[in-house]
């Protein structure tokens, strides 16, 4: 049957049904079903799956086998039913809260006449995007309606709701107390987490809440693991329960422990908490919070976006993670398409990541290239080339006898785009054995741009050039900054000059003894005082970190090294929140979104250290 392709009937309804440890009752009332986007929608075929498994075991009703057929993968399940008759019955109930309710009869399907068996279109096990975890069965009706069980009724992580065995204890929040006890949330170096009281007495009780919503709800989260003082002690302590779930793609979960004194009813709890044993694990965590698998980038920023990913591809490459693997394929395709304006970005999309603005488009070449570096799939090279032969139709020597473009407009020169450009060029250059045209013009870039007057004489980079090819005095953003640096980086890699070299030396010089760029010697944007950054700016800082990382390698200067260390630690201790977030200003908070947090991941990074 399981892999049987056959014609069926398809029903969808939803309803809260309360659980009963006797029956699996049919709904007697229905509603339209709201579909559920992660990696894939709801009524995904089945032929579709990237694999099959099966979680608990099938249930038989009269003889019919009722199967419930999970796609780890897709963190999607199906049901079939096998050995039945006509107008036999299958479906799938799903459940948000645990079991409590349910969406009753998904993609319910009935034997056909001349068969034996059939099964439901797929659907997924949680809402990722909507920060939510489900639980799902298949059920049967064949003269008789019974259900398998739930599965995952626990999440598993490095490892299971229930377990024992803490490796290590962080405490990330200050205690609550409650008549005199302590109530303690914990976790341990693995992000499993466990909650304690203490200076109690017998009967006093403590569990941990889990939230996938940093804390706006919980249901199904509430009461983990409740454990009462027993008799003759002051203390209890809850079982280990996980706060991620790689098989639903749900990252960001919150915990808070709480606890209640044997006399009287009230109660008390901790502030919501995620884990931070590992400083890069704890910000790429709460960067994952904000993805969304199904339209598979970081909502309403389209470069950014591109950024982010980088980001989440320079943690895994620094610290040899895998978990957060899957989402580099997952925005390769489903972005490479054509989107209309106002999709995805202000402007039409045209494929393969083009648009009319040529530093947006710059980016995504980057990325693919740093894709390619973490998987080794050609695939990704390929599509960066194919960008950057766009880009290069924008080189124009007939104005300011050369540079690219920053739009397809021909509007303006400026040193974001000719950063990108020599860093592009010159790393394709270093990944496409043979090559010679990529070289050259990443060291035709090169030289343009440290001729072009964009580097002032206090050796930082303003924003670009004037009409008639003059500095323009704008403001000396961290990204340019930083982008000098990678470009330079790279091409001494490609051609072994050491005075490209040098100048990537002075470039990284003049940011951490400058005043503007790095007063108290916390690299700062100009906007950050203010309170003003916009959605752009935000993300400035973690792209110059991102090439003062490679800067510190490449030299293995201690100053460098120091240098990313204070950014490091001032980000730890003074920009972030329980909940791991990352704000705009490092030395003091300020607003917080995931372009914040990104940026504040590659800070965090660049400490890091190589291994």
């Amino acid at each position: 049957m399981r892999s049987l392709l056959i014609a069926f009937a398809l029903l969808s309804t939803t309803l809260a049904v309360p659980v009963s440890a006797q029956a699996a009752p049919v709904p007697l009332a229905q509603a339209p079903l709201a579909q559920v986007c992660a990696v894939a929608c709801d009524t995904l075929d089945p032929s579709r799956a990237q694999q099959e498994t099966f979680p608990v075991p099938e249930k038989v009703i009269n003889g019919r086998r009722v199967v419930l057929h999970v796609s780890d993968k897709d963190s999607m399940a199906w049901g079939s039913i096998d050995n039945g008759v006509t107008n036999d019955a299958v479906w799938l109930d799903r459940s948000w809260d645990g079991g409590a309710t349910w969406e009753g009869l998904l993609g319910k399907a009935s034997v056909p006449g001349g068969w034996t068996g059939t099964r439901t279109l797929m659907y997924n096990l949680a809402d990722p995007g909507g920060h939510r975890r489900g639980m799902i069965r298949a059920c049967g009706d064949a003269a008789g309606v019974d259900c398998t069980a739930w599965a995952y009724s626990s999440v598993c992580a490095a490892a299971c709701d229930g377990s024992d065995g803490p490796s290590g204890d962080n405490q990330p929040v200050p205690s609550a107390t409650l008549s005199g006890r302590s109530i303690k949330v914990h976790f341990d170096n693995r992000g499993m987490a466990w909650g304690t009281i203490d200076t109690g007495r017998a009967g006093d009780e403590v569990w941990l809440d889990r939230s996938w919503s940093e804390g706006a709800s919980w249901p199904g989260g509430s009461s983990l693991g409740r454990v009462a003082a027993g008799s003759g002690t002051t203390t209890a302590k809850t079982k280990l329960f996980a706060t991620t779930d790689p098989r639903s793609k749900l990252s960001g979960g919150v915990v808070r422990a709480c606890g209640r004194a044997t006399e009287g009813q009230n109660g008390a709890c901790t502030a919501w908490a995620r884990p931070a044993s590992d400083r890069t694990a704890a910000a790429a965590d709460a960067l994952m919070y904000s993805y969304q698998p199904y339209t598979a980038w970081w909502l309403s920023s389209w470069w950014n976006s591109a950024v982010a990913l980088t980001t989440v591809m320079d943690y895994q490459q620094r610290t040899h993670r895998t978990d957060q693997r899957w989402i580099v394929n997952e925005m390769f395709d489903k972005n490479k398409g054509v989107f209309p304006a106002g999709v995805k970005s202000g402007d039409a999309l045209e494929g393969n990541f083009i648009s009319r603005a040529i530093d947006d488009t710059e980016w995504w070449a980057i990325a693919w290239i740093q894709a390619y570096d973490l998987t080794g799939d050609r695939k990704y090279l390929d599509m960066a080339v194919t960008i950057a032969n766009y880009v290069h139709g924008y080189w124009d020597t007939g104005s300011c006898g050369g540079g690219v473009w920053w739009d397809r407009e021909r509007t303006y020169k400026n040193a974001v785009t000719i950063g990108l450009y020599v860093r592009m060029t010159a790393a394709l250059h270093n990944r496409l054995p043979g090559d010679s045209i990529w070289l050259q013009r990443a060291t035709t870039s090169w030289n343009w741009f440290t001729n072009s007057g964009m580097i002032n004489s206090a050796g930082l980079v303003n924003d670009g050039l004037t009409g008639s090819c003059t500095n323009n005095g704008q403001t000396v953003w961290t990204y340019n900054q930083g982008l000098a640096i990678g470009g330079a980086l790279e091409l001494w890699r490609a051609t072994g000059d050491s005075a490209v070299l040098a100048k990537a030396r002075q470039l990284g010089d003049a940011a951490m003894s400058s005043t503007v760029l790095s007063p108290s010697g916390i690299l700062t944007e100009s906007c950050d005082a203010a309170g003003n950054c916009d959605d752009n700016q935000k993300q400035f800082k973690g792209i110059f970190m991102r090439y003062w990382m490679d800067l510190a390698d490449s030299t293995g200067d201690a100053a460098y090294k120091t240098y990313a260390q204070r950014q490091a630690d001032s980000i730890w201790q003074n920009d972030r929140d329980s909940l791991n977030r990352l704000g705009q200003r490092w030395a003091a908070g300020g607003v917080r979104d995931w372009r914040t947090q990104a940026s504040g991941l590659g800070g965090l990074l660049a400490a890091t250290p190589k291994s």
